[in-house]
This record gives C-alpha cells, structure tokens and sequence, in this order.
C-alpha cells in the first residue's frame, strides 16, 4: 500500500465534491492521472473506495475510513505548517469555519476583522451551511468549528454559547397583516402564511430553514423576490411588497425602522440561540482555539 499525499487529497476531494471529475479539477490534475491514482489506491488495497454511479461517486465504507483518516492527516499537515510559520513570514495558517446566514451576516464581519487584523499569518475560509450540514462536517473533520443553532442536536460535539439570535416576523406599518396583528407582539408562524414573502438571494441557509418549517405546516412559503442583503429585503418591505423573516438584529438595523413593524414570533424554532461547535477544544490548534475566545468575546 503507497499512497503519497497527492493521492489522499484527491481523495478527500472527490468524497467532498461527488465527482472524480470535481475532484481531479480541484487537485489541479487530468481526469485520467486522477482515474489511475484512484484505481491505483484501490487496486494496492484491494477493496472498492468509491461507488461510481451517473450522479457521481460517494465513498464506500472502506472509503469513508480512509476519508477519516486522509483528513486527520490533512489537519496534520496544517499543524506542521502552522508551526513552521513562525519561522518564515510566507507560511499561513489557515482556519475552515462554517457558519449559518445571520452568523455570517450578523456578528462574524466585525469579530473576524478586529482577529484577523491582529493576526496577519492566519487565513479564514469562511462557508455559509444550513446548521445540520455543518455539524456533520464538524463531526467529519471537513472543517475545524461551526456556528450552528440550539435547534439541532449537536450531541455528539463540544459546544460553546455564541449569540442570542431570535427570528422575527418583519412587515409595513400600513401592512394588511399589521392591521390584523394589532397590538400584539408575537404572532404564529402560519398567521403568515398566506402572506407574500420578501426572501434572501441565492442558496440562502435562513431562507431554506424557513421554507422546511413552513413544509412542517403542510404549508409553502410563497416568495415574491428575493434579494441580496437583509437591508434591500427590509427596504423592500417597507414599501408594502410583502413580509419577510429574518434575525430581530439585522431587522433593527434595517435603516427603514421607522417604517417597519417588527413582531415576534411565538413558535419554539424562532427562539434561536447560535453556538459555536467543535469536536474537542482542548485538541484544536492554538490559533483555532485563539480564535474561538475572540468570536465568544466579540
């Protein structure tokens, strides 16, 4: 069995990406070199790595053992870097941090600039997931830690308390659902149901989290347009185009207060509190671990 870590970062890409050709693309090398490292790998062990299918190719279960352990070895690798970057200017560190919409658009922009300003030889790669997904890739090794919410059971990890981050209902002042809420201060989530929604662009993870909660009802959000920041989306509601959900801080800054009316919401999952997860803290890297106090003091 020779494997070089050419061969093992092949691999971890083809498993990450679902395609030897994504896979050999990412690994800067021919579809045939990737192909005949690949067969090479499974012929010196004699055992199938990967399920090769028209949709792709996922690991087997052998190959989710070698995945294991080619990404331990990645981290290692990242280790030794690490610590030979004292010794030449050149050499970062680099930190794979996962995280939902409002982390990334809420608290994460003025935390990371204040650690990265004073830690000039450390690199985020910085990913916006849906929660579930990136305690999986916590738990897999495929990222160093994860901002998640308390909705999902992140059990089998280490977790740290981040943020206070309910969801509200957001909508005009002069809105027909305004007019129906009244005076109250929360409302359920399929009181608005049947309302025009004003979404976020993109594979957005808070979007996608809204619209299974709504599956959950039985129900479907209808949105209306979607567009790029949480501040476009509340300007547009407060021309009265529809309503929208989002973070209660993103809604309070949305530079249209006045014109908005801002209403909680009284089911379980909006009452969010975000986390930061990890497998085990004490193993991280200093710089991982440097960086977990600075987001928790943010």
């Amino acid at each position: 069995m020779r494997f070089d870590l050419i061969d093992l970062k092949l691999f971890v890409h083809i498993a990450e990406s679902g395609s030897i050709t994504a896979g050999a693309k990412l690994a800067h090398l021919s579809l045939p070199s990737a192909s005949a490292r690949i067969q090479g790998m499974e012929e010196g062990l004699n055992l199938a790595l990967l399920e090769r299918g028209r949709r792709g190719a996922e690991p087997t279960e052998a190959g989710r053992a070698l995945l294991h352990h080619a990404r331990a070895i990645a981290r290692q690798l990242d280790d030794m870097r690490a610590d030979l970057g004292r010794f030449g200017a050149g050499l970062k560190r680099q930190v794979r941090l996962l995280c939902n919409t409002s982390a990334m658009t809420e608290f994460l922009p003025e935390a990371l600039a204040g650690f990265l300003a004073s830690h000039p030889q450390l690199g985020i790669d910085l990913e916006e997931r849906l929660s579930r997904d990136i305690v999986q890739a916590v738990t897999d090794g495929a990222a160093d830690i994860g901002i998640v919410t308390d909705a999902v059971d992140s059990a089998a990890l280490q977790t740290l308390p981040f943020r206070d981050d309910p969801l509200v209902l957001v909508m005009a002042r002069k809105h027909p659902l305004a007019q129906r809420v009244g005076k109250r201060r929360a409302v359920l989530f399929a009181d608005a149901l049947d309302q025009d929604f004003i979404g976020l662009a993109g594979d957005s993870a808070l979007q996608r989290y809204a619209a299974e909660q709504a599956a959950r009802l039985g129900r479907t959000m209808h949105c209306k347009i979607r567009l790029r920041s949480f501040e476009a989306v509340c300007r547009m509601v407060a021309s009265g185009a529809g309503v929208a959900i989002m973070p209660e801080t993103a809604a309070r800054r949305g530079g249209c207060v006045e014109d908005l009316r801002v209403v909680g919401l009284n089911d379980d999952w909006a009452d969010r509190k975000l986390l930061i997860c990890m497998r085990d803290h004490a193993a991280l890297p200093v710089h991982v671990r440097e960086l977990v106090a600075a987001l928790r003091r943010g």
